[in-house]
C-alpha cells in the first residue's frame, strides 16, 4: 500500500503540468460543445447528459493510456528502466498508482463539460443523486487504472506505444457506448460492449445525473470494480510475464 500510495503522490505533483493532462482539460470543454451542438441541432436535449459524460470518461481514458504508455517509454528514454526493474518494487503497483493519479485529476473534466453546457448552452444539469456519482466516479478511475495496467505489459514489449494509443481510444469509446448509446450499435456487438467497464460507468454517471432514481447502483458499481480488479489481475500477470521473458532473453534494451 505504501508503494501504491507514493506512486499516487508522485504522479499527482507531476500530473497538472504534464502536456497530457493539459491536453485533457484544453481539449474536454471543446468535445462537450461539439457534441451538444450536435444533439441540439438534432433536437435531441435528452442527449445532453451524453455530452457531459463523454468528454469525462475520453479524458480520463486518454490520461491513463497515456501515462501507461509514457511511464515504461520515459523510463525507457532516460535509461533507468534496467534500474526500475532491478528493484524488489513491484512494477505493477507503480503503474497503477501513477495511472490511479491521472485518473483522479481527470474528474476535473466533468466540472468543464458541465460549464460549457451551463454557460454556453444554457443547459445547467441538475445532480439529484451526488453520493452515486461521487461514488462512481472514484470506482471508475480505479477500474481505469487497473484495465490501462493491461497495456504496460504490452508497452515494456513495443519501442513505441504511440500506436497502441492511438488505435485504441475511439473504437473503445464506440463500442461501450459513451459516445452513443449502445441500443444504436448493431445488436450482435452490444454484448461486446458490456464487458467494457466503460459503458457501466456511463450508465451510472448518466443515471445520477437523472432525476430519476438510480436502479441498483451498489450492484453497477460493484460490476465496475470487479471488470477493474479482474483488469489489474491481468495487467499484473501478462507484465510479469513480459518482464521474465526480456530479464531471461536480455532483450530489455533491444524492444
Amino acid at each position: 500500500m505504501s508503494l501504491f500510495l507514493a506512486s499516487l503522490r508522485f504522479q499527482l505533483r507531476l500530473a497538472p503540468s504534464s502536456p497530457g493532462t493539459l491536453q485533457v482539460w484544453a481539449t474536454a470543454p471543446l468535445f462537450t460543445a461539439v457534441f451538444l451542438s450536435i444533439a441540439e441541432h438534432a433536437g435531441r436535449t435528452d442527449l445532453t447528459s451524453y455530452a457531459i459524460v463523454a468528454p469525462t470518461l475520453m479524458g480520463q481514458w486518454a490520461l491513463a493510456l497515456g501515462i501507461a504508455g509514457e511511464l515504461i517509454t520515459e523510463e525507457r528514454s532516460q535509461g533507468t528502466l534496467e534500474a526500475v526493474i532491478a528493484t524488489p518494487c513491484r512494477l505493477s503497483v507503480v503503474v497503477v498508482g501513477r495511472i490511479c493519479a491521472v485518473s483522479l485529476l481527470g474528474i476535473s473534466a466533468m466540472v468543464e463539460a458541465w460549464l460549457v453546457a451551463g454557460l454556453g448552452f444554457g443547459r445547467w444539469i441538475a445532480v439529484p443523486h451526488p453520493l452515486v456519482l461521487g461514488v462512481a466516479l472514484l470506482a471508475n478511475a480505479a477500474a481505469m487504472a487497473g484495465t490501462a495496467s493491461i497495456l504496460s505489459s504490452l508497452f515494456v514489449l513495443m519501442p513505441s506505444a504511440r500506436i497502441v494509443q492511438n488505435t485504441l481510444n475511439y473504437p473503445l469509446y464506440l463500442l461501450s457506448g459513451v459516445l452513443v448509446p449502445l441500443s444504436t450499435l448493431p445488436e450482435w456487438l452490444r454484448p461486446f460492449g458490456r464487458v467494457v467497464f466503460l459503458s457501466w460507468s456511463a450508465d451510472l454517471f448518466r443515471s445520477a445525473l437523472d432525476g430519476a432514481a438510480v436502479s441498483r447502483p451498489a450492484e453497477r458499481i460493484a460490476v465496475v470494480l470487479v471488470l477493474g480488479l479482474s483488469g489489474y489481475a491481468i495487467g499484473a500477470f501478462l507484465l510479469d510475464r513480459v518482464l521474465r521473458r526480456v530479464r531471461r532473453l536480455g532483450t530489455l534494451t533491444h524492444t
